[in-house]
């Protein structure tokens, strides 16, 4: 007789597959043939009810111990470079150590719940909340994935006793347009035209940095794309759709992986086009204009950005302020006059300038959110991101209100703009040098 286990057949590298892997018996469990077929039925019953109540996992004979697991489960992985290097130093430095002693069978709810304490009483919230999210997947994997476990530890408790609200999102500072542009002026001082213009690409784009600032590309900034985009499908239709508008393509990030600089996909494979006002396709050409070098921007040195100390040496001064500074005889320090500091970005990373760049976008009202969040490199959840999509009108609506922002609330308001740093080649496109593709390119399922 033969009955179902439960599990299924393995493929040459130890995969489930989905073929089902059955059991088989000619005797009693004792050893003693079946005396007859009325025997055999009653003892695959047996089996049936062992595999319906979960009783039927195979237990190893030597239990395999988490260490073991834990590096298993890591060399299986798929995920990118920057994903592999941070759960490495997670499970080294955390989830190791605290599991060395276990099996993956022996763990209990009770002593998850005593590692959740031991976490969240060591380490910051949102620290503590990676942490307990890789072990999760840990713990989902060892039931799912490798039957290790008939299931897993970690068991969600309605919530019991007084309720207490929990901050979901820190409380942002206001951050007016005026402050933006303090940062951008600072820029300026800092890093000339090209720090213009960087500031001004986040605020009113949403692109990510800095790895998608560093990644962008000549042939992908507005003064050439489409005509510039080597996938010939890619091209037909954005020359179509983007007759009117000014577009720049976010199709790389860059990022320094095992000390090596990496040119990837965007996060979460995000490629996108991003219809641009024309204020900011003109800053766009006057600063290709200004090298001829394939990244977009480049560092006060002429290098890619990759390369600096960006923090220390950029944003710092643009974000906190500086005294002034003369220029210095014996190595690259340029000379740069007295910055005031900007009280509302106070603490916070460039990246703070996205998040302002989403908000203004949802202060226009009109703008419809499947518009908004695909700008930003998100996916809508659910029916509405099935069914909604982005058209040209959504497109022209952005730019029309982006070019409003810019008109009435900078120069409008009589704040301060620069000078371009070179007259604007006539003829852009043919201008322009082929995409770099100089450093070493990792491609993603």
């Amino acid at each position: 007789m033969k009955w179902w286990s439960g599990e299924y057949k393995l493929d040459a590298n130890g995969k489930p597959t989905k073929k089902k892997r059955y059991d088989s018996a000619s005797g009693s469990e004792d050893g003693i043939p079946f005396q007859d077929k009325n025997q055999a039925y009653i003892y695959g019953l047996d089996r049936e009810s062992d595999v319906r109540n979960r009783r039927n996992r195979r237990r190893p004979d030597d239990p395999l111990g988490m260490i073991d697991y834990i590096d298993k489960w890591f060399g299986e992985g798929n995920l990118r470079i920057n994903s592999n290097r941070t759960n490495k130093s997670r499970l080294e430095s955390v989830i190791k150590p605290y599991w060395a002693q276990w099996t993956v069978e022996d763990i209990t709810p009770i002593d998850y719940d005593a590692f959740r304490e031991y976490v969240t009483a060591k380490y910051s919230e949102n620290y503590s909340k990676n942490i307990l999210g890789l072990f999760k997947m840990l713990m989902d994997d060892a039931v799912v994935k490798y039957k290790l476990r008939d299931e897993s530890p970690i068991i969600e408790h309605r919530r019991r006793g007084i309720y207490r609200k929990r901050q979901t999102r820190r409380v942002k500072k206001r951050l007016p347009i005026q402050a933006v542009h303090q940062i951008a002026t600072n820029a300026h001082a800092v890093w000339g035209y090209t720090g213009w213009t960087y500031i001004w690409t986040i605020a009113f784009s949403g692109t990510r940095p800095p790895g998608e600032m560093y990644g962008l590309q000549r042939g992908y900034c507005s003064p050439y794309w489409p005509a510039s985009e080597p996938d010939s499908d890619v091209r037909e239709e954005a020359e179509q759709r983007y007759k009117s508008l000014h577009a720049m393509r976010i199709r790389y990030q860059t990022y320094v992986a095992d000390k090596k600089p990496v040119l990837a996909a965007p996060k979460y494979d995000s490629w996108r086009t991003l219809v641009i006002p024309p204020f900011l396709d003109e800053m766009h050409g006057a600063q290709l204009a200004s090298h001829a070098k394939p990244w977009a921007f480049l560092s006060v040195t002429g290098r890619p950005l990759l390369g600096t100390n960006f923090d220390r040496n950029y944003w710092y001064p643009i974000r906190d302020g500086a005294k002034e500074r003369n220029s210095g005889p014996r190595y690259a320090r340029w000379a740069r006059p007295e910055m005031p500091a900007v009280p509302e970005m106070a603490g916070e990373d460039i990246y703070r300038l996205r998040h302002w760049a989403k908000a203004k976008l949802d202060e226009a009202g009109d703008i419809p959110r499947v518009a908004v969040e695909a700008r930003m490199g998100h996916e809508l959840p659910g029916v509405e991101g099935t069914y909604s999509e982005v058209t040209v009108a959504m497109e022209e609506r952005i730019v029309e209100y982006l070019q409003g922002v810019w008109e009435k609330e900078v120069v409008g308001a009589g704040l301060w703009t620069p000078p371009s740093p070179m007259p604007i080649p006539v003829d852009l496109v043919n201008a322009a040098p082929p995409l770099f593709s100089g450093l070493p390119v990792l491609e993603y399922e």
